[in-house]
Order: C-alpha cells, then structure tokens, then sequence
C-alpha cells in the first residue's frame, strides 16, 4: 500500500520528463534498490524503498518549485503511513544523495541512503546510462561532442551546471567515476562490468568520430 501512493506520487510528478528521469527510471532504482537490501539485513526497507521512489519528485532539474514539490513529497510520504521519523529520513537520503551533493565534500548518507544512491547510480551508467545520457542532452539541446571542448577536470557543486559542456564530455565529468563511488560489494560488481560497456562505446564513437571504425 505504501509502494503504491508512494509511486503514483512519482508518477504524478515525472509523467512529462523525456530527460531519462520518467518512470521507468525509477522502477529501475527500485529493483536494484531491492537487490542490495536482500543483501543488506541490517537496512530499514520501508526508507531505502521510499527513498528509491521518491527520489526524484522535488530534484531541482525536474520541478520548477523545489520548495512546494518537497512538502508534496513529504504530505504524500504521511499520507502513506509513514511516521515523522521515517519521513525525515527519507528526506535526509533524497537531499544528500546527487553527484552534485557529493561534489560539496560534505555528503552523508546512513545505510539506507547508500543503498539508494548505489542504485541510483547504477542506472546512470552501463547501456541504459548511455540512453539517458542522450535523452537528457537531447531534451536539452545539448551539443554531442567537440574535440576542441574537453571535458572539465575542476567542478563543484556551483560549476557543475554551468559553462559549456558536451553530451560525451559528460562520461568523463561525471558517469565515468560513477563506478568507483559505490557504497556497497554488490553495486561495486555491477558497476565494473557498466563501466567497461561505456568504455567500449566511448573507444568506439572516437573512433567513428575520427572516420577509423
């Protein structure tokens, strides 16, 4: 029951996105979420999967009004039956779980954040994180690649989100490290065999690029 409220409320919230935010994205981080739990004893369900699926309702690239969509987000979570305490919780894990927070030096997650934000990750790399990565360049209009644009090196939480950037430069500002950032043994597994899948697919777009493949 609280599965279901909870993920109609995201539903809700991300039905217009065509950046690789949409649903599916977040049953993916659902079923993952649910992966690492099984191997988790220790973690409280009832918040790793309220965060897996609320995720995104108040993310500041999705929502214009990030003030209102969170006190959404935490009506709906009471709505529920979740108690005050677990819906801090949940809120503690959506706001300090982006790459963006991370890149502050300041991130804290308990247990259950880490689980998430495994999972969250995961679905940003391999196959499925490069059809994201074009969706979301393509819903923005992004440039794809310029040789004479290289990726930047020195980023924070301020400059992450602006200047000028490329869709492929992305893998290497961000999906790239993704893999050696997991919390988790399990999410560190999957994360090396997504990270040689987007290394295969950058070797071969350069080569492409370059009229050698």
């Amino acid at each position: 029951m609280i599965d279901s409220i909870l993920m109609h409320h995201a539903q809700t919230v991300l039905a217009a996105d065509h950046s690789g935010h949409s649903l599916d994205h977040i049953q993916r981080v659902v079923a993952t979420t649910r992966t690492l739990l099984a191997q988790t004893p220790d973690a409280d369900a009832t918040i790793a999967l309220a965060a897996a699926i609320l995720h995104d309702t108040y993310d500041d690239k999705l929502v214009e009004d990030v003030a209102a969509a969170k006190a959404a987000t935490q009506a709906k979570m009471g709505e529920a039956g979740l108690t005050a305490a677990q819906q801090t919780a949940v809120l503690a894990i959506i706001d300090h779980m982006s790459f963006k927070q991370s890149l502050s030096g300041h991130q804290v997650l308990s247990l259950e954040g880490r689980l998430v934000q495994d999972a969250d990750r995961l679905d940003a790399i391999g196959a499925i994180g490069i059809a994201r990565t074009l969706l979301y360049g393509g819903a923005h209009a992004s440039k794809l690649y310029d040789p004479a644009l290289p990726p930047r090196t020195a980023l924070d939480a301020q400059s992450y989100r602006q200047g000028e950037s490329t869709v492929i430069n992305h893998f290497y500002e961000k999906l790239l490290k993704l893999a050696a950032q997991m919390n988790t043994p399990a999410a560190k597994q999957l994360a090396a065999h997504r990270q040689q899948v987007m290394q295969d697919f950058l070797a071969e777009f350069t080569a492409e690029w370059q009229g050698k493949s």
